[in-house]
Formats: structure tokens, sequence, C-alpha cells
């Protein structure tokens, strides 16, 4: 009972409740475009990307940008874009491009920030950067508004091209053949993704993006068979457990993204024991 009372103190005060929203509203973007990702095997492009963005941050800090999303957010979406399709690439597979991206991107980004460096704590900023920090607990209004906003429109655009990008998904050649445009709703599927891998490095950090993205899908992956089944079981699955996660954070005091993704693990681990009991549900 004593839990419940503290959680409700707690919940009195504006940040916490911005927390959990914010959390909710990327981890539900997360595992819609996880889904997708997983299938399509570019599964780390998260990871990538996350980079990527550290690397950006990285120049918006020397610079002195005041707002770092008007160079993070352009830069993350072009490398999206050219990681989806140098991933088609013959020469090129899509987990080396990613690889070559992801590395590239976190050495350029943490050399920048060595020789021109703004702070007098570079270790600790590197590491909230990369492992998250207490940034989402410091939401304002105008930054819960922007993060709902984006949310809502990644999600929208789902919804709206959820056969297309089915298709694309699938059979990227016979959606082709069957005249969809296959290029248009990469495109989409490169916007949505560098929206929310920005959005979510607030959350857990750059090192962690790929769990929030992976984990959901992959869970219920193991109980269901059908796309339509797995991406409503891994909305549901990643909203619940980012909740818990940021509450288990809040009550204890620990990281909020290592907590998220440890929710996660725990959640994959007991979906794997109930799709081996269940032997998986086909719709």
């Amino acid at each position: 009972m004593w839990l419940f009372e503290k959680l409700a103190l707690y919940f009195e005060y504006p940040f916490v409740r911005y927390a959990l929203i914010v959390g909710v509203l990327i981890s539900l973007c997360s595992s819609l475009i996880g889904v997708t990702l997983v299938l399509k095997r570019f599964s780390f492009i998260g990871d990538g990307l996350s980079h990527v963005a550290f690397g950006a941050m990285a120049v918006a800090a020397v610079v002195g940008l005041t707002d770092d999303m008007l160079l993070v957010l352009p830069i993350t979406i072009v490398s999206a874009v050219l990681l989806l399709r140098t991933g088609q690439n013959a020469r090129i597979n899509g987990d080396a491009a990613i690889a070559m991206i992801s590395v590239g991107a976190l050495a350029v980004g943490y050399l920048i920030m060595n020789i021109f460096s703004t702070s007098s704590n570079l270790s600790g900023d590197v590491c909230s950067t990369l492992f998250g920090s207490t940034s989402i607990l410091t939401l304002t209004q105008t930054e819960v508004t922007l993060c709902s906003v984006l949310s809502v429109i990644s999600v929208v655009a789902f919804v709206l091209f959820y056969n297309k990008i089915f298709a694309v998904t699938f059979d990227e050649s016979f959606a082709k053949a069957t005249g969809t445009k296959a290029g248009v709703y990469n495109l989409i599927l490169a916007v949505i993704i560098a929206v929310i891998i920005v959005l979510a490095m607030n959350l857990v950090g750059s090192l962690l993006i790929s769990a929030l993205v992976i984990f959901p899908a992959l869970s219920a992956m193991r109980v269901f068979k059908s796309f339509r089944s797995v991406t409503v079981c891994a909305a549901l699955l990643s909203v619940i457990c980012s909740s818990l996660g940021i509450m288990i954070s809040i009550i204890a005091g620990t990281p909020v993204g290592s907590t998220i993704v440890a929710v996660d693990i725990a959640a994959f681990v007991i979906f794997t024991i109930l799709g081996k009991i269940m032997g998986g549900i086909g719709k």
C-alpha cells in the first residue's frame, strides 16, 4: 500500500508526469517501427542512427546551437535514407553499412567533443549522452509538446500507410511489381525512424536505443506470428515496460534508460517461455 501512496505522491510533480508521457509516446513509436526493422533485417539501424545523432549533437555543441534539434534531426533523417538505400546495394550489405556509419559517427563525434571541448565534465557529458541521463526528468512543457506532436505524426503516418509498409516489409520486389512506390514508403520509414531515434536519445541514450526498438518486437514474435498481432502486442508491451521502468527508476533512483531496458529484457524472457509453452499463436 505504501508503494501506491509513494507513487501518488510522485505523480503530483509535473516532471514525473512529463517523463511518463514522453516515455510512453517514444516507446509506442519505437515498437511500431521496430517490428518492420526486425523483419527487414535492419535491427541495428537504431544503433547506427543514434551514433549519427551523437556526432551531430557534438557538432551542434561546438558551434553553439541553442536548439541542437535543428541540426541533429535533418542529419539523422539523411543518414536514415542513405542507410536504407545503401542496404539494398549488392556491394555493401545493410549490416556493413550500419556498422560503417555507426562507428564512424561515434568516433568523429567524440573526437570533435575532445578537440573543441565546451564543458569541464566531458566524460560525464559523453556518458550521459551514450547511456541516458536524468534529462527526461527535467523536461519542459515545450519539449513535451514537441515530442507529443512528432510522436503523433509518426504513429498516424504508420497507421495510414500500414498496408504499404506491410507490403514493402515482406516483399519489396513484389510490391514494386504491383505498382507500389517502394522508394516513397522507404523514405517515409526513414523519416519516422530518424524522428524516433532523436526523441529516444533523451530517454535511454544512444547506446540503448536499439533495445527500445528491438526487444518489444522480438518478445511479441515469441508468442504471435501474424504481422498485425506482433505489431499490436509489441506496442502494448513496449508501453507497459517503459512505464514500469520509469516508475521503478523514480522510486529506486536508478538510471532511467538502463532500467527500462532491464524491464524489456525481463519481458523478453517471460515471452520466450510463454512462446515455448503455447507453441506460437498464428493470428
